[in-house]
């Protein structure tokens, strides 16, 4: 995971102080990131010898980040599954 985090972190670089903020806060949250571990655990179940699953993990992780930011912000949700979430925390302030 430490190589995944490493590109997610390089690619997440910009200019904009809140995206490096945001970026910051995926990597430090502590999050499970299950879906980026099941398939660097694929690959290695597989035998998998490319070069390109941990960069294919970052894009899976991108994405589950993606929509939970659409959930939390463009439907104004304040729970997730009728539960308040610590992440509308981050996007309140």
């Amino acid at each position: 995971m430490k190589k995944t985090d490493d590109i997610l972190i390089d690619r997440l670089n910009s200019n904009v102080e809140l995206i490096n903020q945001m970026s910051r806060y995926i990597i430090d949250s502590g999050g499970k990131r299950l879906r980026p571990l099941l398939l660097l655990l694929s690959a290695r179940a597989t035998n998998y010898t490319g070069t390109d699953h941990h960069a294919i993990a970052v894009v899976i992780e991108l994405i589950h980040t993606a929509t939970l930011l659409h959930d939390d912000v463009v439907d104004q949700s304040t729970q997730r599954r009728k539960v308040w979430h610590h992440n509308m925390e981050l996007y309140l302030y």
